[in-house]
């Protein structure tokens, strides 16, 4: 075997002669002379699922970014250019890692070019020649249309030099500010071209330097500002700060202010979109209606590891006026992310955002305050990006993936001009339950050991992802006929609406973070995905004494469970004082998979239990104080609190006596008083800790609201025969 240049973890996905695109995690190889792939780790002389020889002809094609079901990742494409049409597809969901590949490969490459000069052989050029010869950074990945043209004018072309940057020149409607001295500047004779050569330091606000842009233009709407732009630095690298920018989902509320709701409309190719965006303007917002924006957004990364990312507004027949917004225009804007030397250690990054916009409306030309005002909220987003870096704890971070919400329906490719999809975005709920019906339909189609790709014409694969590691999961599991859990009753009444009272429903998975396939590496969190278990009843009782052994009682959801033949896990929360409460939860399954981390929990000594046993807390609703003293932070209960484990003929049973922590017994009564207003979630798994056990699995989850201590009921406990 070869030396290994480069080995690991990365998403291969394709497209079926039937249409539908799929994904799996596999483990990809590279060799001095082949990329190979594999289903697992390989070991000894096991065969790969594909691979491909790797020589000077060969190409390595970025694709940038390709969304599915909102989640975002970066697409490499490699081929050889005799054989274009036998290429892999691979994909990272963070970018460090994609340029990592990339460069690696292109290394490869490069070295089987230079040995085949020394022999007095020359290669072809395998490089990316810019489509457009204006001075801008050039780019490895241009538009998939010109990747077409490149393939089928190799012949022609063997000189052509390859360039490490990501991203060909933005489409001719967007005005890129970032090439002050460009000829394209120079060039321009739009309403909108300024030559932005020279600012003026407006003031100093939030750490930031206020520009506005010197000199004046040929034509300038009365509402429409001067180009204005904010400067700061950032302590975190320029693919965390991309990576921030481009998401469009609810974490923007945590650093741009001026951001209310925003939607991917269309995904126009791997570096340009349409992007609908509400504005959250807080100027007399009594009287002055709300503004929206609907914009083409293009992204590149330069060859010194800048990012640019432009925006320009774009009239759209799928994305017309929304009732009760004013549709704002925006003249250019965007970002620029560039690298700064580091500071004690610490990556910093200078971030650069420029907007100029015309808020339209009758009155804003007669309040210039207005315009200015807004303009300014909009421009303390880098501030809000500062502070977001500083305030979180990166060690521990888990690696974030870019959201969006997608209005385009997800089974249909992108085309390539700037047209929208029919779904329109009127009906906001509506749009989001299509999706999520959408996304629950195809799930199970996507994980299939068919490893084939198949080319569309334009030689586009359109993409579609999740977090890797619940992609893992899913492949792992096998479809089980489900329970009828009609035979399952608990005293707890089930109410699977948001706002239910003194009820139950399970709780989603994805509202908890677990342990990656990678967290013995770098300590990554994922959202969990399906549960182990069945979430089948829950009881709510009460006595003058403590209840243990629940699961005994004649009629419980356990015993039922046990003659029907399933396994159950019964957890009993014991809730002590005057009198005595126990809240029980009934998991069930058809019976356990030998040989995996919850069997051996299952039939494992009490040691064994109390070191792997994990709850995670979670207090949706509530006082500030009652979700500080709660938290979120994951707990291993038999090291926190007494636990008793009962093991069944069909059943396990753990009794966890909340009243032997002072610590928890204080958290108690803080939360026991006002349980009526809370709703509180929990799920519990098994912790794992090595990489043959990771990823974690989630046994279940619930969601308790509203409870009302009055009712609780008096079980009949019979003896319990191990006393």
């Amino acid at each position: 075997m070869s030396k290994v240049v480069y080995e690991g973890w990365m998403v291969r996905y394709g497209r079926r002669k039937i249409g539908r695109s799929y994904i799996h995690m596999r483990y990809f190889v590279l060799e001095a002379h082949l990329l190979a792939y594999y289903k697992r780790k390989p070991q000894d002389n096991v065969v790969p699922i594909k691979t491909l020889l790797i020589d000077g002809n060969c190409r390595v094609e970025d694709r940038g970014l390709k969304t599915h079901n909102g989640h975002m990742i970066y697409v490499l494409s490699i081929y050889n250019t005799h054989e274009k049409y036998h290429r892999i597809t691979m994909a990272a969901f963070n970018i460090q890692e994609a340029l990592i590949w990339k460069e690696k490969i292109e290394l490869v490459i490069d070295q089987h070019q230079e040995s085949r000069g020394a022999n007095g052989n020359k290669y072809r050029s395998i490089g990316y020649k810019s489509g457009v010869d204006n001075g801008r950074n050039g780019s490895s990945s241009d538009q998939e249309s010109q990747f077409s043209a490149a393939e089928d004018e190799d012949d022609s072309q063997p000189d052509l030099l390859r360039r490490t940057t990501i991203g060909n020149g933005p489409p001719e409607s967007i005005f890129d500010w970032t090439q002050e001295n460009s000829d394209l500047s120079k060039q321009n004779t739009n309403s909108q071209a300024l030559s932005r050569k020279h600012w003026r330091l407006l003031q100093c606000q939030n750490g930031l330097r206020i520009f506005e842009e010197l000199l004046e233009v040929d034509f300038l709407p009365k509402s429409c500002s001067r180009a204005m732009k904010a400067v700061g630095v950032v302590d975190a690298t320029c693919e965390e700060v991309f990576e921030l920018v481009m998401g469009i989902d609810t974490s923007r509320f945590e650093w741009d202010c001026s951001f209310q709701y925003g939607s991917l409309v269309e995904e126009v190719d791997g570096h340009t979109s349409i992007v609908y965006h509400r504005l959250l303007l807080d100027w007399f917002p009594t009287f002055v209606w709300p503004r929206d924006l609907c914009y083409v957004r293009y992204w590149r990364r330069n060859d010194d590891g800048s990012y640019v990312v432009l925006f320009c507004s774009r009239e759209h027949e799928n994305c017309g006026p929304q009732p009760g917004f004013v549709r704002a225009h925006i003249e250019s804007g965007g970002f620029t992310i560039s690298p700064m030397k580091p500071w004690n250690g610490r990556p910093r990054t200078q971030v650069q955002h420029l907007m100029q916009i015309d808020l339209k409306g009758w009155g804003v030309r007669y309040m210039s305050s207005f315009q200015q005002h807004c303009l300014l909220q909009m421009l303390n987003s880098v501030a809000g990006l500062r502070e977001y870096f500083s305030q979180i704890d990166k060690i521990n971070a888990p690696p974030r993936i870019p959201v969006v919400v997608n209005l385009a329906s997800a089974s249909v490719p992108a085309r390539k001009g700037l047209k929208l999809q029919k779904p329109r975005i009127h009906n906001r709920s509506q749009s989001l339950d299509q999706i999520s019906a959408f996304n629950k339909k195809s799930l199970m189609d996507e994980y299939s050991d068919d490893d084939e790709e198949y080319q569309m014409a334009n030689g586009e694969a359109s993409t579609t992802v999740l977090e890797n590691d619940v992609k893992r999961i899913a492949i792992e599991e096998e479809p089980k006929d489900e329970l009828d859990l009609s035979c399952f009753s608990g005293n707890l009444r089930w109410d699977d609406h948001e706002n239910g009272r003194d009820c139950w429903r399970i709780a989603d998975g994805k509202n908890f973070r677990v342990r990656s396939k990678r967290f013995c590496y770098d300590k990554s969190k994922i959202s969990a995905g399906k549960h182990l278990m069945n979430l089948v009843a829950v009881d709510w009782l009460k006595n003058t004494k403590r209840m243990d052994h629940v699961a005994r009682r004649h009629g419980c959801a356990a015993q039922v469970a046990s003659d029907k033949g399933h396994f159950s896990l019964v957890i009993n929360l014991q809730v002590p004082g005057t009198t005595n409460y126990s809240m029980v939860f009934y998991f069930v399954t058809r019976g356990l998979v030998p040989g995996s981390l919850f069997q051996r929990f299952v039939d494992g000594d009490d040691e064994f239990r109390n070191s792997r046993l994990k709850l995670i807390p979670s207090v949706p609703k509530g006082s500030w104080i009652v979700r500080q003293s709660v938290g979120s932070t994951p707990c291993l209960l038999g090291k926190a609190v007494d636990c008793n484990y009962i093991r069944g003929p069909k059943y396990l049973e753990i009794d966890v006596d909340i009243g032997s922590s002072t610590v928890a017994n204080g958290v108690l009564g803080l939360v026991i008083g006002v349980m009526t207003s809370l709703v509180v979630e929990m799920a519990f798994l098994v912790q794992a800790n090595t990489t043959d056990e990771l990823p974690e699995r989630l046994i279940s989850a619930v969601r308790v609201s509203h409870i009302e201590l009055s009712s609780a009921i008096v079980p009949k406990l019979e003896s319990d025969p191990s006393e």
